[in-house]
């Protein structure tokens, strides 16, 4: 029997241990019991079948009550009406925009835009399935296998949501016997998916690689599998873990380590190959590459890039990827064609980091509080307050400028702020007349 045989016969054995799993499960579930509560019609609180009586959806509607009270308009989902870049059009008035992760400008590039159409002429809108239900389109293995080139390792998959794949790889890879410790930033993709994966769960102070190794020291040894997970480039914040660092703790406590490229890629780097290029380190030095197509690569969706073995394992068994439709032909050429402009063009990136280095210095000579940010892309304008924020992003956007602001449960109130995202479109004029309107306010 070859070599290919038993790799056939090994993944047929996992598909039918998985989906034998899947069905013992559904078979095994206990009926529900009914609520105990009796008041209400029929025995069943109103509460209970009403969306407008939610406990989530009522919590909700303090903050909007008090906003309208105080005559604040609303400053989300705010309607773009074309691409937007260093500039976007609002309600018919160009702004300034620093809401877009349009990194390098690549989102609406004609390069970009030609090959989804191409994409779309050939394969269509859809991919109608799971891949691995029906099947692949050539473009799909394309984008994977340049982004495993990119990271130097051995494979790579894609998922149709960057916040899916976080859920998905670590609810499926890790489970009660595990640890997940993360830092304390971490994204809520990162939480939800340790979560779901049953782990024990720990967080570590934010970028304080002493403190991670300490609490290694001390729990290492209570756990089977132990994943480190860090971010490339904090998305609230702006700065960057030292990888060099946690390398050294993953291999010494014998654990994996997983660092969510999803704002780096593209931004660190020389070339925009990300935190590795930055320090300087080998691909396979970190366990578990993850990145999202939605922002540099001007696409949707989200990839884990690494060793084999953990690709085909998440290509056959993992449920957000054998249960969900394969990533749109379209959207995956339009990452791919972004993918390779970013490698031709790395002046992009160099402009990037200028730009990003301009608006943090300015921002700090205003006297605004910039947090932990480094200068690669984002920068946060610490303000201290929800309403606070709201007020100075609904002011500034009178002021033909675009930036939103994050509040509280999304950060600590204290912590509230505006969050700058720079873009290699912007223009040194453009981030000036930011600082300036931000400075004449604060």
């Amino acid at each position: 029997m070859s070599h290919g045989d038993i790799g056939r016969i090994a993944k047929a054995q996992l598909i039918q241990r998985f989906l034998s799993r899947k069905t013992a499960v559904n078979e095994g579930v206990p009926p529900i019991s009914p609520p105990t509560q009796t008041t209400g019609h029929g025995g069943i609180p109103e509460a209970f079948c009403r969306f407008d009586r939610h406990p989530g959806y009522e919590k909700m509607l303090v903050p909007k009550a008090a906003a309208d009270r105080l005559g604040l308009a609303n400053p989300f989902f705010k309607v773009h009406e074309g691409v937007a870049g260093a500039t976007t059009v609002i309600e018919g008035r160009t702004l300034i925009n620093f809401s877009s992760y349009n990194y390098l400008g690549l989102a609406g590039h004609p390069a970009v835009n030609k090959a989804a159409r191409d994409a779309i002429d050939r394969y269509g809108t859809s991919a109608s399935a799971s891949r691995l239900v029906a099947g692949e389109r050539p473009i799909q293995r394309e984008l994977e296998e340049a982004l495993a080139e990119l990271y130097e390792v051995e494979d790579c998959i894609v998922f149709v949501s960057g916040h899916a794949t976080n859920v998905t790889t670590l609810g499926y890879l890790f489970g009660p016997k595990d640890l997940i410790i993360h830092d304390s930033l971490i994204h809520n993709s990162v939480l939800e998916g340790a979560k779901l994966s049953g782990a024990a769960r720990r967080s570590f102070p934010h970028n304080d690689a002493y403190a991670l190794d300490r609490i290694l020291m001390e729990i290492r040894t209570q756990f089977e599998r132990v994943l480190i997970v860090v971010e490339g480039l904090y998305s609230m914040d702006g700065d960057i873990p030292d990888l060099p660092a946690l390398i050294d703790i993953k291999r010494r406590h014998k654990a994996f380590l997983m660092v969510d490229e999803a704002h780096s890629l593209g931004v660190l780097g020389a070339s925009g190959r990300g935190l590795r290029e930055h320090y300087g380190v080998a691909g396979r030095d970190v366990d578990i590459w993850m990145g999202t197509l939605s922002k540099t690569l001007a696409g949707c969706g989200g990839f884990i890039a690494g060793e084999r073995a953990l690709v085909e394992h998440l290509k056959y068994a993992a449920p957000g990827f054998v249960y969900s439709v394969g990533m749109s032909p379209p959207l995956a050429a339009a990452s791919l064609a972004a993918l390779r402009l970013m490698r031709k063009e790395a002046d992009r990136v160099a402009r990037l980091r200028d730009r990003a280095q301009l608006l943090l210095q300015l921002a700090k000579a205003a006297g605004v509080d910039t947090g932990y940010s480094q200068g690669y892309a984002i920068v946060p304008a610490i303000v201290g307050s929800s309403l606070k924020a709201v007020k100075l992003s609904n002011t500034l956007f009178e002021r033909g400028i675009n930036v939103q602001p994050i509040v509280y449960p999304a950060v600590e109130e204290r912590a509230a702020r505006l969050r700058f995202f720079v873009s290699a479109l912007h223009t040194e004029a453009q981030i000036r007349t930011c600082i300036d309107a931000l400075a004449g306010l604060s």
